[in-house]
């Protein structure tokens, strides 16, 4: 449980490095660097349209700049602006998305996808969002870097989103208003929640509806169970197919995976702090994550996994 107080701005962009169990492998340390700078106490939980949101932005668009990536064409900035209507009649927020992207060898997009804000604070207390959802952005980083040096196939879109926690609305506002022709996003991958987890279980959620992707939600890291599920509707509340952003494109019959864990002690409490993340899971998260983006990359014409599915329902 934490009060409310600021780090000086030099601590929070210096933070210090932070030693994995793989040693001086650089990729893990920036990975658990940026879940602790975002899950810090100065960002104040990083609540849609508040100073601990725009603090966030800036961090990660100082990230995605070092890792040397740009915004979509035709766009002057990552940022891509929403608004959120006021409930009962109050005054409405603005929420504020990052879209970046990474040029493929095709013009079929993938768009590789986490939510950046938090609920803030509540009752004096800082709930700082390490595992929901700091550690998908710094997945996202992660993948962002690997593919800034390894041209995909695929064109690629990271996009960060806002207002998750006010119902997915960021991931609405992309689709409602993509930087792309909506029919050339083949895939939607989003990372919500992967860094917390006592049992070493990484969930993919998607393959019920679309079980052309099963072939490649695979893992060469025997510490990690990387299990299929929480997707078929007669699970009811543990259905997950639409309690993230990946809801959005759902909605619009985009094919999704949903990486997440189960919810733990600290979900959307005030202790789910970067001390409490479990890293060597996180780090193994991450790893398995980009082996699977890596896996569907390498087909050139991702369209054709879902072909024969979608001939079938025009039939």
């Amino acid at each position: 449980m934490k009060r409310i107080f600021l780090l000086p701005l030099a601590l929070l962009m210096s933070c210090g490095s932070v030693k994995t169990q793989q040693g001086n492998d650089k990729t893990s340390t920036q990975l658990l660097k940026d879940v602790e700078v975002l899950s810090s106490d100065a960002y104040e939980g990083r609540k849609t349209g508040t100073k601990g949101a725009e603090m966030a932005r800036t961090y990660i668009t100082g990230r995605l700049k070092e890792i040397g990536i740009k915004p979509y064409p035709g766009q002057s900035s990552y940022e891509q602006a929403f608004e959120i209507k006021g409930r009962n009649g109050g005054a409405a927020i603005q929420g504020k998305n990052l879209i970046a992207y990474i040029q493929g060898k095709t013009d079929n997009v993938i768009v590789i996808s986490a939510h950046y804000d938090h609920v803030g604070i509540i009752k004096n207390e800082i709930y700082n969002g390490a595992d929901d959802n700091a550690s998908g952005v710094a997945g996202l980083l992660q993948f962002a870097k690997y593919f800034s040096k390894n041209k995909p196939n695929n064109t690629l879109i990271f996009a960060v989103f806002d207002g998750e926690e006010m119902g997915l609305q960021g991931a609405k506002a992309f689709v409602a208003n993509p930087p792309v022709a909506l029919e050339k996003i083949k895939l939607n991958i989003n990372m919500d929640m992967i860094s917390h987890n006592d049992k070493q279980e990484l969930y993919a959620t998607g393959t019920f509806k679309y079980p052309q992707l099963k072939p490649f939600l695979v893992s060469s890291n025997p510490n990690l169970k990387l299990l299929l599920g929480h997707d078929d509707p007669k699970l009811g509340h543990d259905d997950w197919t639409n309690q993230s952003d990946q809801g959005a494109f759902n909605a619009k019959n985009i094919p999704f995976i949903y990486f997440g864990v189960e919810d733990h002690k600290d979900y959307h409490k005030a202790t789910d702090e970067y001390q409490n993340i479990n890293k060597q899971f996180f780090i193994d998260a991450a790893n398995t994550i980009q082996e699977v983006i890596i896996n569907i990359d390498k087909q050139r014409d991702i369209q054709a996994i879902f072909r024969e599915s979608l001939q079938m329902k025009k039939q």
